[in-house]
């Protein structure tokens, strides 16, 4: 299933774009698909189907997570955002 990847602080700054859309039925799937599309976003903030420290991911804005295993939803968006996104 494509989603709404929404980028923030580092993450936007490698990948040079604020708003993507992923595949994946779970969180490590839509981390491993923006890992191919955007192999900068890939080398500084991805392990495999993994965060690397220092990042997290929200669900619509709702809840962190970390967890490759998470599943996502239709109608689900992923924030992904370094932990000093926020100030």
């Amino acid at each position: 299933m494509q989603i709404t990847v929404e980028l923030f602080g580092i993450p936007r700054s490698r990948a040079g774009l604020a708003k993507t859309s992923a595949c994946g039925e779970n969180l490590g799937d839509v981390l491993l698909d923006l890992a191919e599309k955007l192999p900068q976003l890939g080398a500084a903030c991805i392990d495999g189907r993994s965060l690397r420290p220092g990042f997290v991911a929200a669900l619509s804005g709702a809840r962190f997570v970390t967890s490759p295993e998470t599943p996502i939803r239709p109608n689900d968006t992923v924030l992904l955002l370094s932990l000093d996104a926020g100030g």
